[in-house]
């Protein structure tokens, strides 16, 4: 097995972007954006791409993805109102599953305020078992966002 790619340290390395506008509801009582939210953001940049490029139906779709393994590693904040820019790019596809790779950016900066990443394994909604092979739309998706580690 080949070792996991770190996040790319710049803005360079993520092929796709979504804009995420922070909520009042998201700051805590210290001023900022909590820990906890940061995960919501990485579901959200993840989940809007898998829809909108994937053709995940995530309401009638006999796949959906399961999430055993997130991590997040945070060097800046982020306040209300403020937009962040989530880079997403995929750092390991295989058979079943995916392990994204995840930059959160303050508007305008080459660095990460946050990085991290999130692994799906794709299983079959009914009987929540791995699927045999992700459905070719999905994969195509996944496949036109891997990086390779020149570029983390």
């Amino acid at each position: 097995m080949s070792e996991d790619l770190a996040p790319p340290q710049s803005r360079v390395g993520y092929p796709h972007f979504l804009q995420i506008p922070t909520r009042w509801m998201d700051n805590d009582i210290y001023g900022h954006v909590n820990n906890v939210v940061y995960y919501s953001y990485f579901d959200t940049v993840i989940n809007d791409y898998l829809i909108a490029r994937g053709g995940l139906d995530i309401h009638g779709g006999t796949v959906i993805g399961i999430t055993p393994e997130t991590h997040c590693n945070f060097r800046d904040s982020f306040s209300f109102p403020e937009t962040i820019e989530a880079g997403l790019a995929v750092g390991r596809l295989g058979g079943r599953s995916v392990r994204y790779l995840i930059g959160l950016f303050k508007q305008g900066s080459d660095t990460p305020a946050a990085t991290g990443h999130f692994v799906h394994v794709f299983v079959d909604r009914t009987s929540m078992r791995p699927v045999e092979r992700l459905p070719d739309p999905l994969r195509e998706a996944l496949e036109a966002l891997r990086i390779d580690q020149s570029l983390s």
